[in-house]
């Protein structure tokens, strides 16, 4: 199955005698995803700078970055057997050094042990002068302990399910013994081997620029290899395929990077040319983009989102997609008043006359911010960050933003709740408790929106749930309603 105390966090190299290799590389991002609010490609992109990585070494930094994170708990537990003292009771430093040393002996059949172990020592060494103290003895004897001997049984499925899950799959215990509680054994752990598959690189088309035909061609005859998505209609998956920046297109928009998943939600909407939509909690884009595809790029699209540099983000993306009819809006999804007066002044743009002087849209599209169960495996680094009370406090914030982007949805209109989450007390539970306190609005099924492919993921209750499904697909859940009166 390969499948603390606190330090000083290295920026940038993590002294001037570091060896500059992917394994400090590796290294520096996983001590700043331990002790920082980071997300982990956007530290793998400041430590491949920093390090001066070429293409070829920062494949491997990637590689050993992404491979601890994704198999903490199944590494952590190989190594407690040949340690004298808690691992958690090391420097952070020395920690992570085990981990990635162990990653390469446990899990990377192409890297020598004596690479591993020795590459270990040099680095442990180089973090002398920061630590006060010299940890290569301790880390050399703890990897080559490691390669000794024979390898230890894995917990049994049949005795401790839990354990064995967590254990063969590398998450959590508490989100194991949960699944296990709520699903069964075997549920859980199709939904545990799911949550740990490494995700293929998954392109949405952008249909305003090019058709997905016309982009597989073109890819294929320049030697890349890709294959259209199995479920969505607009998808393309690559492999192999070096930086998104490189690919054929990016430059001119034909694409952006989204999981299949993902683009089976804006859909479900079927928003019109011509329309205005709200999209809540919009950023970094990919939905907003999609809807305005969808819409021939003629109508106004409110996105809206409580951080700036996140909108900077979605106007880059529409600006490279060819999207002019979304605006990027600051607001508080929770504030219907506040919602109404950026939909009645046009949301701010100067080019916009007011287009619905009542503050009211034809459409909402919420995706809800929620626990991320379902994208963890592109995001592993979030493994550790989560915990059992996220999903009341979720809970009351889901609840809190589509009461308000509810009020202004005009009579007849349509909203589309979406969550990258696995859990019913983020899906199922928030839309029937609302239909509940709210008898004028209607659920409708998404099955006239999606792909017949799509049909088996479509729940009793009408809604899009892709939980657990082995067509290596994150895990969304979507509902559409329809305002009544």
């Amino acid at each position: 199955p390969c499948a603390e105390g606190p330090v000083a966090m290295p920026s940038g190299r993590s002294s001037p005698d570091a060896p500059s290799s992917p394994r400090a590389a590796a290294l520096a991002v996983l001590l700043a995803c331990q002790s920082q609010d980071t997300m982990l490609d956007d530290q793998m992109e400041r430590s491949a700078t920093d390090f001066r990585l070429d293409s070829r070494d920062r494949g491997l930094a990637m590689e050993l970055a992404y491979g601890v994170l994704r198999r903490l708990e199944f590494i952590d537990w190989r190594l407690a057997p040949v340690l004298q003292k808690p691992l958690l009771r090391l420097p952070s430093v020395v920690q992570m050094l085990l981990r990635l040393g162990a990653y390469q002996l446990l899990c990377m059949d192409r890297i020598p042990a004596s690479a591993a172990v020795n590459e270990s020592v040099q680095l442990a060494k180089s973090y002398t002068p920061k630590l006060g103290r010299d940890w290569s003895g301790l880390v050399n004897a703890v990897l080559r302990n490691l390669t000794r001997g024979p390898e230890p049984a894995l917990p049994d499925v049949e005795t401790d399910p839990e354990l064995a899950l967590s254990i063969r799959y590398a998450l959590p215990l508490w989100l194991c013994r949960r699944w296990v509680q709520q699903l069964g054994v075997a549920q859980a752990e199709s939904l545990c081997q799911s949550t740990s598959d490494i995700p293929s690189l998954t392109l949405r088309v952008n249909r305003l620029c090019v058709t997905r035909d016309v982009f597989l061609d073109r890819l294929s005859r320049l030697g890349f290899t890709a294959r259209p998505t199995a479920i969505s209609p607009v998808g393309v998956i690559c492999e192999k395929s070096g930086p998104v920046t490189a690919l054929p297109g990016f430059q001119d928009g034909e694409f952006y990077v989204e999981d299949e998943a993902a683009q089976l939600i804006p859909p479900l909407l079927d928003p019109q040319p011509g329309e205005q939509i709200l999209d809540a909690c919009a950023a970094p884009g990919g939905k907003a983009t999609h809807l305005a595809e969808l819409m021939k790029n003629h109508g106004h699209i409110f996105a809206l989102d409580r951080q700036r540099a996140r909108l900077d983000r979605l106007q880059d993306n529409c600006r490279r997609l060819g999207v002019n009819i979304v605006a990027p809006t600051m607001g508080d999804a929770r504030r219907s008043q506040e919602m109404s007066g950026i939909i009645s002044k046009g949301g701010g743009r100067a080019d916009r006359p007011t287009v619905t002087p009542d503050g009211s849209v034809d459409r909402v599209l919420l995706d809800a911010p929620c626990s991320g169960l379902g994208v963890l495996r592109r995001h592993p680094e979030a493994k550790w960050n989560k915990h059992q009370a996220m999903f009341a406090r979720h809970h009351q914030l889901q609840k809190e933003i589509l009461e308000a982007v509810a009020a202004v949805l005009r009579p007849g209109g349509v909203l589309v709740y979406s969550t990258c989450s696995t859990e019913q007390e983020e899906t199922e539970d928030v839309i029937q408790q609302f239909c509940r306190a709210h008898p004028g609005w209607m659920r409708e099924s998404v099955v006239p929106w999606l792909p017949s492919a799509a049909l088996p993921f479509v729940t009793a209750q009408g809604a899009l749930s892709t939980m657990g499904n082995r067509l290596g697909m994150d895990g969304f859940y979507a509902a559409r309603l329809r305002k009544m009166s």
